[in-house]
C-alpha cells in the first residue's frame, strides 16, 4: 500500500470522485479542493468522506478555486502532494459558448494556476502533475485516429481553454523540469456523468419515458460521433501516466466511434422502447461549431502504460440505465 499524498482539483466531478476510490485503495492520503457554495455539491463523494476529525481519515476538502492562483499556491505549500491532479473545469462545451471568459479563466487559467503552485513546491520536494486535456482539442480533425502526434483545431471556447492549458502544462515539464503530463480523454461516462452530458440525458430520460415519469427527450445533433469509454478506466490511465518514469502525453480512448443515435439505440433498447417515439430535435442544443467526428487511438498508452479499456459501449450504456433505473424508480415512488 501507499502513503503517497494526492490532491485532486474537481474531486466533486465524475473523474474526480472514481479517482479519490482508487486511490484510497491504493493507500494514499487524498485531498480535494472544493469550490464554496451556499449548497453542498458532494454527493458523488459522500460514501468515501468520513470525518476529517476521524484519526483514520485518509480524505480531506478544502475550499478553493482554480481561478485564485495564491490561495492554490498556499494549499499546495501546505499539503506537500506528491502527486497533483488537475481535473476541475468549467467543462460544458456547450456552455462555454454562453460563459466564454468564465470557461477560459477555470479551464485555462486555473491550469497554469495549479502549475505554477506545483513549481514553486517543486524546487524543495518532487512532485507530479496530471492535466486533463481533452479529445475537443482536436475539433475539425485533421485526421483519424486522433493520437498525441495529430494537430489541435478547437471548435469552441472550451476546446481553446484546454488547448491552452495543455501547452502550458508541456512548457512547465520543458522550462522547470517540472514532472507534468497531459492525459488527452476522449468522451467517458459513467452513471456519475452530469445530467446535462448527452449519455446521462438520454439514460436518464428513457428510465423515465419507462416509468411515465415524461414523455419527450429534446436533443440536438443525433449524427455526432464520439469514442466514448467508461470514466472508471480512464482514471485508471490518470494514474499509472503519474507512474511512469518519464513525464508525457498519453491519449485515452476506445478506438472506436459511435453516433449519439447508436447511443440512444443501446439505452433505449435495453429498455424495450423505440426511441423514435420519444425524441425531437431541437435546434438550441446545436453548438455554433459543430465538432462531427472524434476517434481516439491510445497505442502509446497501451504500450508504455500498459492501459486499455474495458467496457463497450453498449456495455456502458446498459450500466448506465441500471443506475439511473433505480433512480426513476426512487421518484416514482415519490410522485
Amino acid at each position: 500500500m501507499s502513503s503517497k499524498v494526492a490532491l485532486i482539483t474537481g474531486i466533486t466531478g465524475q473523474d474526480g470522485s472514481y479517482l479519490a476510490e482508487l486511490l484510497l485503495e491504493k493507500g494514499y492520503t487524498v485531498h480535494g479542493v472544493v469550490r464554496r457554495s451556499s449548497t453542498f455539491n458532494t454527493d458523488r463523494i459522500d460514501h468515501i468522506y468520513r470525518d476529517p476529525h476521524d484519526a483514520g481519515a485518509r480524505m480531506f476538502l478544502h475550499y478553493g478555486d482554480l481561478t485564485d492562483g495564491q490561495n492554490l499556491t498556499n494549499l499546495v505549500l501546505d499539503v506537500q502532494p506528491d502527486e497533483i491532479y488537475n481535473l476541475g473545469a468549467q467543462s460544458h462545451v456547450r456552455v462555454s459558448f454562453d460563459a466564454p471568459a468564465y470557461t477560459v479563466q477555470t479551464t485555462g487559467v486555473g491550469a497554469l494556476n495549479v502549475l505554477e503552485a506545483a513549481r514553486q513546491l517543486n524546487k524543495t520536494k518532487p512532485t507530479r502533475v496530471y492535466q486533463a486535456s481533452s479529445s475537443e482539442m482536436f475539433g475539425e480533425v485533421v485526421e483519424t485516429p486522433q493520437s498525441e502526434t495529430t494537430p489541435f483545431s478547437p471548435q469552441s471556447p472550451y476546446a481553446c481553454a484546454k488547448v491552452y492549458a495543455f501547452h502550458q502544462t508541456v512548457n512547465y515539464r520543458k522550462s522547470y523540469d517540472l514532472f507534468a503530463s497531459n492525459g488527452i480523454l476522449f468522451n467517458h461516462e459513467s452513471p456519475r456523468r452530469g445530467e446535462t452530458f448527452v449519455t446521462r440525458k438520454i439514460t436518464r430520460a428513457a428510465t423515465r419515458i419507462k416509468l411515465g415519469l415524461q414523455d419527450k427527450l429534446f436533443l440536438g445533433n443525433l449524427d455526432a460521433k464520439r469514442d466514448w469509454g467508461y470514466a472508471k478506466d480512464y482514471v485508471d490511465g490518470m494514474w499509472r501516466m503519474l507512474q511512469h518514469d518519464e513525464p508525457d502525453d498519453f491519449v485515452l480512448a476506445t478506438g472506436e466511434t459511435q453516433t449519439i443515435r447508436t447511443f440512444l439505440d443501446y439505452a433505449f433498447e435495453s429498455l424495450d422502447l423505440d426511441w423514435q417515439k420519444h425524441v425531437e430535435i431541437d435546434p438550441r442544443y446545436f453548438r455554433p461549431a459543430e465538432v462531427d467526428l472524434l476517434l481516439g487511438d491510445y497505442s502509446k498508452a497501451k504500450a508504455k502504460l500498459g492501459w486499455e479499456p474495458t467496457t463497450s459501449c453498449r456495455q456502458l450504456a446498459e450500466l448506465m440505465i441500471q443506475s439511473d433505473m433505480d433512480l426513476a424508480k426512487q421518484e416514482a415512488g415519490n410522485v
